[in-house]
Order: C-alpha cells, then structure tokens, then sequence
C-alpha cells in the first residue's frame, strides 16, 4: 500500500518473482541431485510453484524426475545456447501440477565448450530465467559436481546457493574450492548471491563420524545450516530408480519425512508460506499431491 495525495492511500499489486536456488558441490556424491528432485518435489506438493532445471550433463535429475530420453525436445543445452527457448523448453506438470521440469541430456556437455567464445555467456542462464521468473515461487537448479562454465552460468543466475554437504571425513575441507567460487563471483556477475542453507547428507546417528561432521558444520556456517538432515535411507536410494520422487515412492519413509521438513524450512526462510503435507498415503502416493 502507498500514500497517494490528499492522505488517500492506494494499492498496488505486489510484483512476484521465483527465489532461485542453485544446488551446488564440485563433489560428486553427496546427495545434490537428490536434494534438487526431492526438493522440488515437497516445494510442489506444498502447493509452491516450482521449475527444476537440471543443469547437469549426466540428467539424473531428469530420469529421476519420471522423465526419458525418448519424450525430450529443447533441453538445457538449447536455453544455454538460445535463452529465449526456455519458456517453451520447460515440461509443464511433471508428477505434480505444480512442478515444471526443464531436462538435461549429455549433450549439454558440449555447451561448456561452445559457449566459451561468447560474449556474456555466464549471463545465459539468468537471462532465460528472467523471463519465466514470475510464473513460480522457487527456481531449483541441479548443478553439476565441478566448477566449470556450467556451474558458474548457474551461480550467476541464482539467489542462493544450497550446498549439500556428505556427513562424511574431509566433507568441510573439500566445500572450501565452492565457496571460494561463490566469493569470486560476489565480487563480479551476481553481488547479490547468498547462502541459502547447507543441508546435511547421508547422516546417521549412530556413528560418531555423522554428528562429529554435523557439530563441526554447525559451528561453522552456524544457522545457514538446516535443522533437518538427510539420513541414510534405502527407499531414498530406490526411489530414482523407478523415476519418482521419495513422496512418491515411499511417503512414510524416512527420507521422505526429511525432505518435507527442509522444505518447510525453506519456505520459513523464504517467507513463502505452504500446506503442511500429509503423511498419509495411498499406494505410496501423497494424498492430494499428484498431477491429474
């Protein structure tokens, strides 16, 4: 609301616009890829509007998002080498009616390679999210395990950064390449670029190893770290092998009742409020979630 003349006040619409989230590790194996799907899944089921990107050439999000080779057209490799592709790249309702994917094949290899003699090519991916940036409440992009081209186009576009981080031995010693990167590209394309959260992976409370790692990510990075861990969990690990998400797949799991709790969190630490998911399910399918 605005003060106007003579004391009359008048409304103005509130412009929207998506938090783009980049989940990033150079590391490969620490539980990125399934921290993009599954929580983009929970986003989605909370009635968040949400775009998964997978940014990385391997396209495990996109397999594990329910999505094959066979029903792909434009992919990530076309919006990074034509921004203006996006909108009609992305496939709209993927397991959710409120979750849009844009896939990754491995071509999009290719695009660290083609898009080095451009001008402003780490600007591409920010430029194609610009356009569709009010359609949704969150932007999730899976980057790759290494810091090159793709993941900086990435970096450049994104609000925040998501770091996945494994409860396992030199987890912190091997984040400090990533956050020298993060630093690097504050001082230069993307000031405004911030740490969302660091998410502990792979946890288990039975060994001391886990809660060593996680005391030690606590008192470095303090509240940036999420309340939530992500446990150790076989139905986590079997979901993508069926293309569904863990709420999905096994919403009593575990790992499924982990990654609604980070969502909620996300969305506390956003600002942007959700429905509470339930836990009950049909056939191991959330109630009321699923894209008709």
């Amino acid at each position: 609301m605005g003060a106007g003349i003579f004391g009359l006040h008048f409304f103005f619409p509130e412009f929207h616009v998506a938090r783009i989230i980049a989940i990033a590790n150079q590391k490969g194996g620490v539980g990125k890829t399934t921290t993009a799907v599954n929580l983009a899944s929970s986003l989605a089921a909370a009635e968040q509007r949400v775009l998964l990107i997978d940014a990385d050439p391997q396209g495990n999000a996109t397999s594990g998002i329910g999505l094959s080779g066979e029903e792909l057209g434009d992919t990530t490799y076309d919006v990074l080498l034509e921004p203006t592709r996006l909108p009609t790249a992305v496939r709209s309702a993927v397991q959710f009616r409120s979750l849009d994917v844009l896939p990754a094949t491995p071509d999009l290899a290719a695009a660290e390679i083609e898009l080095v003699e451009r001008e402003g090519r780490e600007g591409a991916m920010r430029e194609a999210i610009a356009l569709v940036a009010d359609r949704y409440d969150y932007v999730l992009i899976d980057c790759p395990p290494s810091l090159g081209l793709i993941t900086l186009n990435m970096l450049v576009a994104a609000d925040a950064l998501l770091i996945p981080l494994q409860c396992e031995y030199y987890a912190l010693e091997g984040i400090s390449q990533l956050l020298n990167t993060v630093r690097l590209v504050q001082q230069g394309p993307n000031p405004s670029l911030d740490i969302d959260g660091v998410l502990l992976t792979m946890y288990d409370a039975r060994l001391n190893l886990s809660r060593q790692v996680a005391q030690d990510a606590r008192e470095f990075f303090g509240p940036k770290v999420f309340t939530a861990v992500i446990p150790r969990n076989v139905r986590l690990a079997e979901a993508p092998s069926f293309g569904k998400p863990i709420i999905l797949y096994d919403v009593a799991s575990v790992g499924a009742q982990a990654y609604l709790s980070v969502a909620q969190e996300v969305m506390a630490r956003t600002g942007r409020a959700g429905r509470t998911v339930s836990t009950g399910n049909t056939g191991n399918k959330p109630v009321e979630t699923a894209a008709v």
